[in-house]
């Protein structure tokens, strides 16, 4: 698969909004806000991260990857940490799996971790304004969408190397025309 484009990113987006809306509006009644809030954060993770699986062109580590990540999801569930501890802990997943799915340095894997923060910060904000479940799933994950917008790596400047064509051109016409000075001086 080739990597995924911004539009990939706002269909999900939009898909993964509507699902989360969805389970919230019909699971409330039976078990609280809390437990379902709890519930569908690992659910939408889950999600997110076949789409991410999907989406990449590396093979290994698929299985041992979903194997982990449950595992994470299930500890976190059981050790039930604070909310917003919670939502940390799943952001963090999905940064890590892009990280090494997706990019091959420290800087642009540094650059989505700042992406998962905003992201964060997007989806507190759209929650507070409207408090619409789907306004902050999509919000949260549009700005996730972004991260097709990080170079898969950073690549440093090249320098200039010393013995290129144009300096032995620049060095041998002025040993010429040292030559030919020296030349002169023994000839008179």
């Amino acid at each position: 698969m080739k990597r995924p484009g911004f539009f990939h990113g706002v269909v999900v987006a939009a898909v993964l909004g509507f699902f989360a809306s969805a389970i919230v509006a019909t699971l409330t009644p039976f078990l609280g806000l809390g437990a379902v809030v709890r519930l569908v954060i690992p659910l939408l993770g889950l999600a997110y991260l076949l789409y991410l699986l999907n989406r990449t062109a590396e093979r290994v580590g698929r299985v041992t990857t979903l194997t982990l990540w449950t595992a994470m999801a299930a500890v976190t569930w059981w050790i039930a940490p604070p909310l917003p501890l919670y939502l940390m802990v799943h952001v963090g997943t999905i940064w890590l799996v892009r990280s090494l799915y997706f990019y091959s340095g420290v800087i642009p894997a540094l650059m989505d971790l700042g992406l998962g923060a905003l992201s964060i910060s997007a989806a507190v904000w759209a929650i507070t304004r409207s408090g619409s479940v789907f306004l902050a799933t999509w919000c949260f994950f549009l700005v996730q969408a972004l991260f097709v917008a990080i170079p898969p790596a950073v690549q440093r400047k090249a320098k200039p190397e010393q013995n290129t064509p144009a300096g032995n051109e620049n060095f041998e016409r002025a040993r010429r025309q040292a030559d030919a000075a020296l030349g002169q001086l023994f000839t008179q």
